[in-house]
């Protein structure tokens, strides 16, 4: 296997604003509504939605767009407790890897295994059928550091 180096979301979106060829990634709204409200995110471009007292989080569709085609995702054990910005995984695509940070402190309870087969998934509906993990919410209270829609929207127009 072909050795991939690994860099966070935030550095592979940072770089690509120096390199003219690849220029970065436009921010995509969310189009649901009502989805979009309830979807809180991270300064590493995750995204953590909560419903009955587990969170399912993902990638934004900005950081799917600047990773590039993922053809691989490593994922993490059912059962593995986690703290706040704790690296979980990782995506690999063909131009870079990425690791994954935890927008939250909780157990994991779910992986998406429809990953392994398709990990593309995260490119073709990273808020819907591209969800990474589902865990428990142990401090809610850290919701409250996370931004939302808008501001993560700004956050991104920030960094261009």
């Amino acid at each position: 296997k072909k050795k991939v180096r690994r860099r966070s979301l935030h550095s592979l979106i940072f770089d690509s604003f120096l390199d003219p060829v690849h220029p970065p990634p436009t921010p995509t709204p969310v189009r649901n509504g009502a989805r979009s409200c309830a979807l809180k995110f991270t300064d590493k471009h995750e995204w953590v939605q909560v419903e009955g007292g587990i969170g399912t989080v993902g990638i934004s569709s900005y950081a799917q767009e600047a990773l590039g085609d993922v053809v691989y995702c490593g994922l993490p054990e059912v059962g593995q407790r986690l703290e706040q910005m704790d690296e979980f995984g990782a995506l690999e695509s063909v131009k870079a890897a990425s690791e994954l940070y935890s927008p939250l402190t909780g157990e994991v309870t779910e992986i998406n295994t429809e990953l392994a087969e398709n990990p593309g998934l995260v490119n073709k509906d990273c808020y819907a059928k591209g969800w990474i993990i589902k865990m428990t919410i142990e401090k809610p209270e850290e919701l409250d550091g996370l931004m939302d829609q808008a501001a993560y929207d700004k956050f991104v127009k920030s960094l261009e």
